[in-house]
């Protein structure tokens, strides 16, 4: 089918489990997932679902696949999808939704196939830890951007230049999308493989998963201004060594990690 996606439907009731899951599922290019009581739902564009790849990730894990019209994933999404606050500093909604009160921020998103609406702990985490940080007349640099979240937050924190890329035609037209939603002025996005570009940016933001973030920290690390800080995500806390021992061969000096629901968020400063 032109314009499909391949869905699988695992029976998994385990929080910790399915969150595991979506970091493997990630790793091998599942891009969407709609977590339900008893099953987790996991997304990925026809023509790069390789079922030998994923049967070798899952083992003994049984599944069910089936393919799907991009638009009519869409459509469930948008009905299922629920505001997201993050304490009292953002808010996330979809324009069908009343507005939120009592917080700092609100973004507004229309909810397609890609990562990042604020319900993952991964982007729940990488917003708080955005809180603490310092945007006035920033440059940032959001590598993997997803629908555009983290780089809609930037600009209303007071960046003043965001370069946002993904790997993903679709991510790519939704993050546009949602940057207009939100009246941003000064994000600009692109269609990128890889963290390897010529600027240099003050705050580099990177939540994708430890396969990724590993290949391109040599990059991330070119790419970082003098004493520039690093957000880290897309992570479960069991990579945390692994990530720590890679950005300490680069200089960036760890300066915190937190958790939510088993994923980490972790804090650098680059030298």
């Amino acid at each position: 089918m032109k314009d499909a996606n391949i869905q699988i439907t695992i029976a998994v009731t385990d929080e910790t489990q399915k969150d595991t899951l979506i970091a493997q599922l990630a790793n091998i290019g599942f891009d969407a997932f709609e977590e339900m009581p008893e099953t987790l739902n996991a997304f990925i564009p026809s023509e790069q679902y390789n079922k030998d790849i994923l049967t070798s990730v899952l083992g003994d894990i049984h599944f069910q696949e089936s393919e799907i019209e991009k638009q009519n994933w869409n459509e469930l999404w948008e009905s299922n999808f629920e505001p997201v606050q993050v304490e009292d500093f953002v808010g996330i909604r979809a324009s069908f939704h009343e507005p939120i009160q009592g917080v700092e921020h609100e973004i507004v998103i229309t909810p397609k196939m890609s990562f990042g609406t604020g319900h993952h702990a991964t982007t729940y985490l990488v917003m708080q830890a955005m809180r603490n940080l310092q945007w006035n007349g920033k440059t940032v640099f959001d590598f993997g951007t997803g629908t555009g979240i983290l780089a809609i937050l930037a600009e209303k924190l007071g960046a003043k230049e965001i370069f946002a890329i993904d790997n993903d035609d679709w991510c790519i037209e939704n993050a546009t999308e949602n940057i207009q939603i939100n009246q941003a002025a000064f994000i600009e996005v692109s269609k990128g493989d890889s963290a390897e570009i010529k600027n240099r940016f003050d705050i580099i933001l990177a939540n994708i998963n430890k396969h990724i973030i590993l290949a391109n920290i040599p990059y991330l690390d070119q790419a970082l201004e003098k004493d520039g800080t690093i957000l880290l995500s897309g992570l479960l806390l069991e990579d945390e060594a692994d990530i720590l021992k890679a950005c300490a061969s680069v200089g960036w000096k760890h300066q915190k990690t937190n958790t939510r629901n088993g994923w980490i968020v972790c804090q650098f400063q680059g030298n």
